[in-house]
């Protein structure tokens, strides 16, 4: 019986219902046709399309969850603004560009987590992720200045923070001396930019 309730077959019995449930809505009907039909394309789409499985070393650590929710919908109202303000101001349009950012993670849950962030943050899109290094290069809108590059690597270290924080366990001794911390604004001369960025 337990292992009938793994946390696996939770994950892919929640799925099942989620992927029903979009069809249902998709259709916009209600009825045991649909839920049936629900159920079997559910089903071909978790066997032809598995997800890999994502290995979670950490733990769910509730208030730093609650900063870093509050954090990013404060960052994403602000950043609306800004790209509001940039879009009707009566000046020439800001400089762009994609800057590198080293994150200092250990879990490929928080990278992902991290990028989707970035993402969801107007004026930012990360364009490539080097998951064996963990860096991200991010598009971003206005790097006109010093301050607004500032800006933008102390918001994407202070997020890195609050999922580190929210999702990782804590780094035991032994962890810190395999990967040190460093700044997230020291480059990595072992990285290669993508083509037409600049270092």
């Amino acid at each position: 019986m337990r292992a009938a309730l793994s946390r696996d077959n939770v994950v892919r019995i929640g799925l099942l219902v989620w992927l029903t449930l979009v069809y249902m809505a998709l259709w916009g009907d209600l009825s045991v046709g649909n839920l049936l039909g629900g159920l079997v394309i559910g089903l071909v789409i978790m066997v032809a399309l598995p997800l890999p499985l994502l290995p979670v070393n950490g733990r769910l650590n509730p208030l730093p969850l609650l900063e870093l929710a509050a954090v990013s919908t404060y960052y994403a109202l602000e950043s609306s603004f800004q790209v509001a303000w940039l879009a009707v101001r009566p000046a020439p349009t800001p400089v762009s560009g994609v800057l590198r950012v080293s994150l200092r993670t250990r879990s490929d849950l928080v990278l992902v987590l991290c990028v989707d962030l970035l993402n969801l943050i107007p004026g930012t899109m990360v364009l490539e992720i080097d998951r064996q290094r963990c860096v991200v290069y991010v598009h971003v809108l206005d790097v006109s200045s010093d301050a607004a590059v500032d800006k933008f690597y102390r918001t994407t270290r202070r997020l890195e923070r609050l999922l580190i924080d929210a999702f990782e366990r804590p780094l035991t001794p032994r962890d810190a001396v395999s990967k040190p911390a460093g700044d997230i604004l020291a480059p990595d001369p072992n990285t290669e930019p993508p083509n037409g960025v600049q270092r």
